[in-house]
């Protein structure tokens, strides 16, 4: 059995043990200011001597002479310029969608919808599409889509066309 007379003792010395913990906190604190860093200190050095160099000597080019003369070939015929054999050649192929009754779609023709969409073409160096985007609307989904399909339809396009250009497309009813 316990006895009651350590119990109060024991108690007590428990509280002061608790409030000892607290002790610190409940003391000023007193701030020593924190030494200020050593000032820097730098010095320049002077560089090591660079080594001697050797003056940059070219081999002497061989005497030119000329080339012996070769004769002059016939003059080809000349030909359209370039812009008019690839435009040329994307007409035609638009036409030949047309005459399938790929490149007006009926339901735009039906609606009534007329409009020029602007497409940015990239093409291979074989002439075929590469890549092909809208870069200005018609103003109706229909009509850029179709002008799209119609772009990626195009094949075998001649050598002198441009790798990148813009191709205005325009549907109007007739």
């Amino acid at each position: 059995m316990i006895r009651n007379d350590y119990l109060l003792p024991a108690l007590l010395l428990s509280l002061f043990m608790h409030l000892l913990s607290f002790a610190p906190s409940l003391l000023p604190v007193i701030a020593v200011p924190p030494e200020p860093p050593p000032p820097l200190q730098a010095r320049l050095q002077t560089p090591p001597p660079l080594p001697e160099t050797v003056p940059l000597q070219l081999p002497e080019p061989p005497p030119a002479t000329p080339p012996p003369a070769e004769p002059r070939p016939a003059k080809p015929p000349p030909k359209k310029p370039a812009a008019l054999n690839w435009q040329h050649e994307i007409r035609r192929q638009f036409q030949e969608q047309q005459r399938h009754g790929d490149f007006y779609p009926a339901e735009a023709i039906a609606r009534g919808l007329q409009g020029e969409v602007l497409v940015r073409l990239l093409l291979t160096p074989d002439g075929s599409v590469e890549a092909a985007r809208v870069e200005e609307s018609s103003g109706h989904r229909l009509l850029d889509d179709a002008a799209l399909k119609a772009v990626r339809a195009l094949r075998a396009l001649p050598a002198d066309a441009p790798r990148e250009t813009l191709l205005p497309v325009i549907f109007r009813l007739r």
